[in-house]
């Protein structure tokens, strides 16, 4: 083999490896590293390689698989009794009209039928006599996919029962999110300190697997139906005449599809969906072409991975120049500061654009963006502006590199980047862009659990300046009769109900003070940890960072923070401020020793214990509870549903137990 080849060759197998572990990324992990776009570059090389060289093909090449792995974890195994193929991309005009050429030479007058390729996750629907009895996703696409049923039935737009004389309906949908439902989802994962999903696609595919079926019907999850897979005990011919009984049965269809004759027709109603595709509400990442026909489409078949009576064309991304006019700094409900691109209005994928977040200032630097440069905008997902790079060429002679601010723009206080991240934050407890969200979480169930306290009482009172931060709740009380006047919380009754519920919490322990405070890295379980190490509010105070470092689970990052945090001029008024109206500062110590040194990990549902319960059980008598399983985990207490740390725990062989041990290890006081 000559050099050339041999390092084809090389380029074919590193070709193998990335796209399996982009697939693996994509399909398995919910959270691709690259753009569709780039994916798609890197599988069209692989193909033109495997056009040139057949031979070369293995078993193990991209082009022989459908999907990703089932995740058994997720849910329960199901096979499928229609495999649900993929499509095959083309990304030309040329190859378009290759493909109608090919199927009017194959077939005898074919109608095609053009309609927008949905951005989400594929699942089959199957009906029984007008009920659905499974909700499946892809799989491996070819033999298995995941019961998702309980899942399913909560998705907007699910159809779970229709009136009809149809023995046997499996369709085929796409689940996917709205750009709208996606933001909240993101805002809400922020304000909780979590990770963010990285775009709606992976959103809906993780909330779709989601164990627990409230969280899924929470995000707000939307189907397309898009293809009827097979029937039985109905008479229809064509994927028109399918779209025509799914409507009637209360489906919601692709919208606004198109019945074709020619290649001119075929790519004109390409271009009206490529045109538009910015103004959906949702992602798509191309327009399909399939043949109308059901015999046609039977008499065409398919490969193992792909129909051949459809092809899916891939839109380029739509890129334009651009003025950067001005970079703003707004600052969100955690007190994370993100600024924004302003520049001069550009048209892409069918709206006017005029800005762009920039992230952090790790990525303006990596951009190296100035006010007054020429920078290229892109839409990613079809939806979402975004800056790809700057015309250095074009750049004014006297530009200045941005910087971040130093001092809060909302409310004035020094800023700080979190350790362990490129954020920037403001973290002033009387910052009044953060003040609902302190104050939320303040008197939420994790924190100080004053009950009855909801959201929406906390809102009105920050609008009527009774709030202006966490020590103006104890305050409230002086303002009794304004409150009832005014009906802002209720009645007599519901405003002396909830006043005295504040009264009640200042007796709380102060780990739940500590939780409130909302201290970066501090959730509930760290604050019983430091509280039940220092014992009061003042020794934690004062307690340097090598001292915060000896606590258990409190790293290096935490320890900062914590130390940073109680040096704060403002957190020590507070402090002060809330000891003087009453609250309890002193931990008190209870519960036995017999889970001393002891990680529980809890997963799962269970008959006759509550999770919140079970935790506190747990650290009543010395134990900790763990959100992973780890080689430092003692016991996995396992229920119902118990996912994939229970896998984790057998491949460890770290010792399992159901409820019923673990209430014998409560009544025995002592490890088995």
């Amino acid at each position: 083999m000559v050099e050339n080849e041999l390092n084809l060759k090389k380029q074919y197998q590193e070709l193998i490896r990335q796209i399996n572990e982009h697939n693996d990324y994509y399909y398995n992990e919910d959270a691709p590293k690259i753009t569709d776009f780039e994916y798609d570059q890197l599988t069209q090389e692989l193909l033109e390689i495997e056009r040139v060289h057949p031979e070369w093909i293995k078993v193990s090449s991209p082009s022989q698989k459908v999907g990703g792995k089932a995740k058994r974890q997720a849910g329960v195994l199901v096979p499928h009794q229609v495999p649900m193929l993929s499509l095959q991309d083309v990304f030309s005009k040329e190859a378009v009209v290759d493909f109608v050429n090919d199927m009017k030479k194959q077939l005898n007058n074919p109608e095609f039928v053009v309609e927008r390729k949905i951005d989400g996750l594929s699942m089959s629907l199957r009906y029984e006599k007008g009920v659905l009895v499974q909700a499946t996703t892809r799989g491996d696409g070819t033999f298995f996919g995941e019961d998702v049923t309980l899942n399913a039935k909560v998705i907007q737009g699910m159809v779970t029962k229709f009136e009809a004389e149809i023995e046997k309906l499996e369709v085929r949908c796409e689940v996917y999110m709205t750009e709208e439902s996606f933001q909240k989802v993101n805002e809400r994962q922020e304000l909780l300190e979590k990770k963010l999903f990285a775009n709606p696609r992976n959103c809906a595919a993780g909330t779709l697997r989601q164990l627990d079926f409230q969280i899924t019907k929470e995000r707000n999850l939307n189907i397309f139906v898009f293809n009827i897979q097979q029937f039985q005990g109905i008479d229809i011919e064509s994927h028109t005449q399918g779209y025509e009984l799914l409507v009637k049965l209360g489906f919601p269809i692709i919208e606004e599809f198109e019945v074709c004759q020619s290649a001119q027709e075929v790519w004109e109603a390409i271009e009206r969906i490529g045109e538009d595709r910015g103004s959906f509400g949702y992602n798509i990442d191309g327009a399909v072409v399939k043949i109308n026909s059901y015999e046609q489409r039977e008499q065409l078949g398919a490969t193992s991975k792909v129909p051949r009576w459809a092809v899916a064309y891939k839109y380029p991304p739509e890129e334009k120049e651009t003025v950067l006019l001005d970079i703003i700094c707004s600052v969100g409900r955690t007190g994370r500061i993100t600024p924004t691109a302003v520049f001069e209005p550009i048209h892409l994928c069918g709206t006017t654009v005029a800005r762009a977040t920039l992230h952090n200032q790790d990525f303006m630097d990596e951009l190296d963006i100035r006010i007054g440069d020429t920078i290229v905008v892109y839409k990613s997902g079809d939806i979402i502006p975004k800056v790809k790079e700057v015309i250095k060429e074009k750049r004014p002679v006297d530009s200045q590199p941005f910087f971040l601010p130093k001092f809060c723009p909302a409310c004035g206080e020094p800023t700080v980047r979190s350790v362990d991240s490129a954020d920037l934050k403001c973290i002033s407890l009387n910052c009044p862009a953060q003040l609902e969200q302190h104050l939320i979480h303040f008197v939420g169930r994790d924190a100080m659990d004053i009950k009855g306290f909801g959201a929406s009482y906390i809102e009105n009172l920050v609008a009527e300046n009774f709030l202006t931060n966490i020590r103006d709740i104890y305050l409230l009380k002086n303002h009794k009769q304004e409150l009832i006047d005014k009906g802002i919380i209720g009645k007599d009754k519901n405003t002396e109900k909830l006043l005295q519920m504040i009264e009640d919490s200042k007796k709380n322990e102060p780990f739940r003070l500590l939780t409130g405070l909302g201290i970066p890295n501090v959730g509930k379980a760290t604050g019983k940890t430091l509280m039940n190490y220092f014992l009061t509010m003042d020794r934690l105070q004062a307690a340097t960072q090598e001292e915060l470092k000896e606590v258990p689970d409190v790293g290096e990052v935490s320890a900062l923070e914590i130390f940073q945090y109680f040096r704060n001029d403002t957190t020590i008024q507070l402090i002060d401020e809330l000891k003087e109206l009453g609250l309890n500062m002193v931990q008190k110590v209870t519960g036995g020793t017999a889970f001393k040194g002891v990680t529980f990990v809890v997963t799962g549902t269970f008959e006759t214990l509550d999770r919140k319960d079970i935790q506190e059980q747990i650290e009543q008598m010395g134990g900790k509870v763990s959100s992973s399983v780890s080689k430092k985990t003692n016991f996995v207490l396992a229920g119902e549903q118990a996912g994939s740390k229970l896998t984790k725990a057998t491949e460890l062989g770290i010792q399992i137990i159901d409820e019923h041990d673990f209430i014998e290890m409560l009544e025995n006081s002592k490890l088995l």
